[in-house]
């Protein structure tokens, strides 16, 4: 099993839009950055992922699961682009701060803490297992 990282604005597609979707999921659509597309087409079902909400909270709050691999994106007429979807596994008991995850010297080779503009990343699973243990959340 692979990790990842999927950045949102929520005001533009929060958490609670991503659990609101059930099991069915959704497209992750919308990414117009080649690395971004890159690692999706690397992704496979049942890879987990961390929701990462952007701009004001700027921290990690939930765990998704890819539920279907690479395939174009429906929002645009271009297959340069594509998405998976994902569905909400479980929201994290306690968001994790990009400034606490900053913070932690354990972390400081994070894309996440190097390159926050990245919207779809890799997370190691190291990574994976620290981040969730600071959000008191079962990684598996």
């Amino acid at each position: 099993m692979a990790y990842w990282l999927f950045k949102s604005e929520p005001s533009t597609w929060s958490w609670d839009d991503q659990v609101a979707k059930g099991a069915e999921g959704e497209e992750w659509d919308g990414v117009r950055n080649y690395q971004a597309r890159n690692f999706m087409r690397q992704m496979e079902i049942g890879d987990r992922g961390f929701f990462y909400h952007s701009q004001k909270e700027k921290s990690v709050v939930g765990i998704v699961e890819i539920c279907a691999e690479a395939h174009p994106d429906s929002t645009i007429d271009d297959d340069r682009w594509e998405c998976v979807d994902i569905k909400a596994v479980r929201g994290f008991a306690q968001p994790v701060a990009l400034d606490q995850i900053k913070a932690d010297p354990r972390l400081e080779d994070m894309i996440l803490v190097r390159n926050s503009r990245l919207s779809v990343q890799p997370v190691t699973e190291s990574e994976w297992r620290i981040v969730c243990a600071l959000g008191k959340t079962e990684a598996d």
